[in-house]
């Protein structure tokens, strides 16, 4: 089985790579512990779209609050998809810091 370039000498990769890895995947972590936080919040502070009643509540909302809430639940739809990539992309990049010789630890 042909290895990795990375995997097979070591000695290509930079000292300073390899002792900053395990700091970079500290903050990874963090990051995507606080996009899961913020993904709860968003997603049950979003209206239900069936009946319009409230997630948390069970409220059923009158007409000016389903204008309003409109742009509210846009927003909230926003930020739960922007949230959701950056989970994404930070879980990618916790496991690729994993790959490098030296990194694990």
């Amino acid at each position: 089985m042909k290895k990795l370039l990375l995997e097979s000498d070591p000695s290509l990769v930079a000292p300073w790579i390899s002792s900053s890895f395990p700091i970079i995947r500290i903050v990874l972590f963090c990051l995507v512990v606080v996009c899961a936080i913020v993904l709860i919040v968003t997603t049950l502070m979003q209206n239900e779209d069936s009946n319009g009643a409230d997630v948390i509540t069970g409220q059923q909302e009158s007409y000016y609050s389903k204008n309003k809430g409109g742009s509210r639940d846009g927003k909230l739809h926003l930020l739960t998809v922007i949230f959701s990539c950056i989970a994404v992309v930070c879980i990618i990049l916790y496991f690729v810091t994993l790959l490098v010789p030296g990194g694990k630890g």
